[in-house]
């Protein structure tokens, strides 16, 4: 991927939705190689309340449900509004979408599939910020659509993304698309620093051959090269590497199956997921 043509934001009720907005046009923008900025297209994807909350309409359902469907009005209109005022000022304009009656996963990851890269939040752990979206809404539409994500923390600002990128890499399918989809956001860093997994030690050709396929896409930053990450804990290893070397963009694969309805994730990818300190690119 040569350039960032297209961007799917989903977003929710939560104010963290309008920086990813926000976000969303600085990326089409430092991306567009050239050209013209593709298209954002938004997704209002959050459960229904009567959905979450079944039990409330057992005891008196046509009250119960009517607070609901009024709940849900209310946190819809809260992002259409920070929305409408993000869109305000964007070239070329983004696009709103709903649902409908979709399954938030599965309407999520069906347009997902036809977009370059989707920017996501991390799960906040407050239920009431983050009412309408499941706990494992990000691995879930990452593994099912094997689209690229860039998953922004729930805290903290983010002014550069990709000036000073943390390539975790590893010889795997997960690790090249996740290279291959940074690619867009690499070609503005001033310095790349590579990591690589336990036994890959420098002179095994891990650093020549990311060097050699980050050249042939015309990016020259002085890369890097860090010790390796010890398999016994990698993704507090990762996020140690990042903050001592003040990265802003973590380029890692994400690992992972669903097995009998049940998402399991690899080691690394459930830490990062859970506890990133700064922007994480992840494909499966």
């Amino acid at each position: 991927m040569n350039s960032l043509g297209s961007l799917l934001v989903p977003i929710d009720a939560s104010p963290r939705s309008q920086l990813r907005l926000q976000l969303a046009q600085t990326l089409l923008r430092q991306c567009a190689d050239g050209g013209a900025p593709g298209p954002v297209d938004v997704l209002y994807a959050t459960t229904p309340s009567y959905l979450e909350q079944p039990f409330a309409l057992a005891e008196t359902a046509v009250s119960a449900l009517a607070a609901l469907q009024a709940l849900d009005t209310q946190r819809r209109n809260q992002a259409r509004r920070r929305f409408d005022e993000v869109n305000a000022g964007a070239q070329p304009p983004m696009r709103w979408h709903d649902l409908d009656d979709e399954n938030v996963v599965d309407g999520t990851t069906r347009r997902a599939l036809l977009a370059d890269l989707v920017l996501f939040g991390q799960h906040d752990p407050d239920p009431h910020v983050s009412a309408g979206v499941p706990d494992d809404f990000v691995e879930s539409v990452l593994i099912a659509s094997g689209r690229p994500g860039l998953v922004l923390p729930y805290v903290g600002t983010f002014d550069t993304v990709g000036r000073e990128p943390l390539i975790a890499w590893k010889p795997t399918r997960e690790s090249a698309r996740a290279l291959s989809a940074a690619i867009p956001l690499l070609r503005g860093a001033r310095r790349i620093h590579l990591v690589t997994e336990a036994g890959s030690a420098r002179g095994t050709g891990h650093d020549d051959a990311v060097a050699s396929y980050l050249g042939a896409h015309g990016i020259r930053a002085p890369l890097e090269h860090h010790v390796a990450i010890d398999g016994s804990s990698p993704g507090e290893a990762l996020l140690s590497l990042a903050a001592d070397v003040a990265a802003d963009l973590l380029v890692m694969g994400c690992y992972g199956h669903s097995r009998a309805r049940e998402l399991v994730l690899g080691g690394a990818s459930r830490t990062l997921l859970r506890s990133m300190t700064l922007p994480v690119l992840m494909a499966h």
